[in-house]
Formats: C-alpha cells, sequence, structure tokens
C-alpha cells in the first residue's frame, strides 16, 4: 500500500465525492460546504480551522464553486486557495466538472500550489498595472478570455474575467516578476 500525502492544513470542499476523492489519495481532514448557501456554522468551523490549522478552499472549477470560494474569502479572510484547471477536473463522458473527477497528479499539483490570499495590500507592494494586462491582451481581444484562463493557471489562480484578475493577481500577491515569468511561460506554449 502507498503511503498517502499528509495535509495538514483542512480543505473546504463543496460536498461528500470531493472528500472521498481527496481521502483516496491524501492523509487529509475536510470541511464540506455542501453547496453555495453555507450556513453560519460552517464558515464558524472554517474559522476555527483557519486559526488552529490553516484552511485551503478547493472548490471546482465552475460558477457554484467560485461562489463557495467568494463568500469564504469575503466571511473568513486569510484562507489559502488551491485552483484545479478545468480541464483537469471535467468527466467528458458526463459532461460534469468537479474534483470529484481529477487525477492524483493534477490534485497534488493544485494543493502544491496554494496560495493565501489577503485584502490588504503591504506597502512595499508593486501590483501589475492595469496597461501591462491590456498590452498582454489579457482584458480585452478575441483571445482575451483564453489567455485569462492559461494565465490563471500558470500562476494557480485559476480563471479570472477581466475584473477579476486585477483583483486576484493583488489578492494573492503576484508580483510583477512572477506575471513576467508566466506570460514568457504562455508565449513559448503558444509558439510550440
Amino acid at each position: 500500500m502507498v503511503e498517502k500525502i499528509r495535509i495538514e492544513e483542512m480543505i473546504v470542499v463543496e460536498g461528500k465525492n470531493d472528500t472521498l476523492t481527496l481521502k483516496r489519495w491524501f492523509d487529509c481532514d475536510t470541511i464540506e460546504t455542501n453547496g453555495s448557501a453555507i450556513p453560519e456554522v460552517i464558515l464558524e468551523r472554517i474559522a476555527l480551522a483557519l486559526e488552529r490549522r490553516g484552511v485551503i478552499v478547493f472548490t471546482d472549477p465552475d460558477f457554484p464553486g467560485e461562489k463557495v470560494r467568494k463568500v469564504i474569502d469575503q466571511e473568513v479572510p486569510g484562507c489559502a486557495h488551491a485552483f484545479l484547471p478545468k480541464a483537469d477536473a471535467t468527466d467528458h463522458k458526463k459532461r460534469k466538472v468537479g474534483i470529484e473527477h481529477a487525477g492524483f497528479a493534477a490534485l497534488k499539483a493544485a494543493l502544491n500550489a496554494a496560495r493565501s490570499s489577503t485584502m490588504e495590500l503591504p506597502a512595499d507592494f508593486d501590483p501589475v498595472p492595469f496597461s501591462r494586462l491590456m498590452e498582454a491582451g489579457l482584458i480585452a481581444g478575441a483571445d482575451a478570455k483564453k489567455r485569462r484562463e492559461q494565465v490563471g493557471e500558470l500562476l494557480g489562480i485559476g480563471y479570472n474575467n477581466s475584473k477579476q484578475l486585477v483583483k486576484r493577481l493583488e489578492q494573492f500577491r503576484i508580483s510583477v516578476e512572477e506575471f513576467e515569468v508566466a506570460m514568457k511561460q504562455l508565449e513559448k506554449e503558444q509558439n510550440e
């Protein structure tokens, strides 16, 4: 029997199938939100877990998953977030998207890349200028949506619309240097 990888932080997932999938490969504890209408008692449990062990929010890469993530980020700031690319979480036969459809390698990569989010910007933080996002073709243009999706995956911050991208780059303290490395990687992949 292969020894499971231990995850110290509590992992917040949407449901039972997500928990079962994670426990198949990881020695971990989860908190299930059971949907996007998160009860106060669950938010309190997440806050306690954050205080005692740390929390990784790991929701499905879809609209309901993003809604859960936003509620938790607003109500319990400071949690780490893991993002799974939609391609790695899709069951093409059933046409469903969710953590429960992802394989070990994708889950491990997403959990390893989890990043903390915070709303307060440190005085010395230098955000990626909006003009650079425009120049990179991430705000407008025919391929902007696809490019944002690819950059989000490279940076480990998930898919974002134009407005979310600006916010997430700041929330997850993506430096100009990190952004430029991701853009070079994106250009390299597109030229291959």
